[in-house]
């Protein structure tokens, strides 16, 4: 009775081991959920961010386009400016020499004005006898012809050198309201080319200003992106090391399955044992009793022989029940323990290939891996949630962790080509620490 309580107990802690290890299996598969949900969403806001920080870069750098075009019309506002400020100092001196040469043209016709009115004034005063004396004291005629002719030449030319510098301050005045309408104009521009370089200017500012927060907000934006990063890079520690608890609590569960099976069939042989042994006492006391009857009925000399006899019997199924008691004991070998002939056993894990071509590493295509190292067929391997260097079995071919990209439970082995790379697949494969 002592066994088979003791094969009871037994069986419920084997029952109840067993029963423990999917809860935590399960537990371990939620914690991995929920550790993939919060990275999607910090991958998600990452998203949002860089998409933002890309629509801040397209901003801050139309804003240095526009900042630059500003500037180059400024430059080019300030050398119109300069060249008309020229201008409108040449038109100065110019309308100065003109305004010198009315003065001149209007002293000349003043005095030419009141040489004439002298003149006249005299030839007035002197009366038509002074004129006919002169006329009259002539010693010929043609000296007579020669006398009038004078006379009226001379107050023709001082008519015509009247006239003259009349025409000459004419044009002079004429002149002079050229040049100033063009040294207007010229002004004009002048203020206009002011008006719109202060007009730039204000953009320049404004223009300098939004760049300033474009910046402020990139690197606000850009510190944000960091933060997310390290965070999913913590995240994805955390999802490896949860892949990891998982497939550890597989080859636990393996292991304890293997380790129940292994006592279920020592039970089940000490079980068969135990009847076997009871059926063997029962046989022998049956066989003890017909003995006894059969003494009772012989002369008393035979019965002071029967307690050995008896204690012979008795000690036989003794000496076969031990060894078949004690073959339960011995363990058979497990094909996938932790510590195999082979290295620690990981788990069975998802395999595939990837080469250093654009497709299959982006824009880290032709570089070094994660770890530094030249990625080199039949070595290197990417996986996540173990050190670098860590040496992999898989398939007889010993690996070494070089590389990322993968979770932990997915090994994704380096070929020297991409269409080595597609053929090799997806496979399965139980996976070991070794060294």
């Amino acid at each position: 009775m002592n066994r088979k309580k003791l094969l009871s107990f037994l069986l419920t802690v084997v029952l109840g081991s067993m029963s423990v290890l999917p809860v935590a299996a399960a537990t371990t598969q939620d914690k991995i959920q929920d550790a993939r949900n919060a990275k999607s969403r910090t991958e998600s806001s990452l998203d949002e961010t860089q998409s933002r920080i890309q629509s801040l870069e397209t901003k801050k750098g139309e804003s240095e386009a526009y900042l630059e075009e500003l500037n180059i019309q400024l430059t080019d506002l300030k050398n119109s400016l300069e060249e008309l400020q020229k201008q409108s100092s040449d038109k100065q001196a110019e309308l100065e020499k003109v305004q010198a040469k009315l003065e001149e043209a209007k002293i000349q016709e003043e005095k030419q004005y009141e040489d004439m009115r002298l003149r006249i004034q005299y030839m007035y005063e002197q009366s038509n006898s002074g004129y006919l004396e002169v006329l009259f004291d002539s010693g010929s005629f043609s000296e007579f012809l020669n006398r009038a002719g004078n006379i009226s030449q001379i107050t023709q030319y001082d008519r015509d050198m009247l006239e003259e510098y009349q025409e000459t301050k004419k044009t002079i005045a004429e002149h002079e309201e050229t040049v100033k309408e063009e040294k207007a104009q010229i002004e004009q521009l002048r203020q206009e080319s002011e008006d719109k370089q202060a007009q730039v200017e204000e953009l320049v500012q404004a223009t300098y200003n939004q760049i300033g927060e474009y910046t402020a907000d990139l690197q606000d934006a850009e510190s944000e992106e960091a933060v997310l990063l390290d965070r999913i890079s913590q995240q994805e520690d955390e999802i490896n090391s949860l892949l990891k608890q998982a497939k550890d609590e597989e080859a636990a569960a393996r292991k304890a399955a293997a380790e129940a099976a292994a006592r279920k069939a020592a039970e089940e042989e000490a079980a068969r044992a135990a009847r076997e042994a009871e059926a063997q006492e029962a046989s022998a006391q049956e066989e003890s009793s017909e003995e006894e009857d059969a003494q009772e009925s012989e002369p008393e000399t035979e019965t002071k022989s029967e307690p050995e006899v008896e204690e012979t019997v008795a000690e036989e199924p003794e000496e076969e029940y031990e060894p078949e008691e004690s073959e339960p004991v011995e363990e058979e070998p497990e094909e996938e323990t932790d510590d195999s002939s082979s290295g620690t056993y990981l788990g069975n894990f998802r395999l595939t290939a990837y080469c250093s071509c654009s497709k299959c590493c982006g824009q880290w295509s032709g570089g070094a891996t994660a770890s530094g190292t030249t990625p080199t067929p039949g070595r290197t391997v990417a996986m996540g949630g173990i050190p670098f260097g860590t040496k992999l079995l898989i398939n007889g071919q010993v690996y070494t962790v070089e590389d990322r990209g993968t979770a932990y439970g997915h090994v994704d082995i380096y070929m020297g080509s991409h269409s080595a790379a597609l053929n090799f697949g997806m496979q399965y494969a139980d996976v070991y620490i070794v060294g």
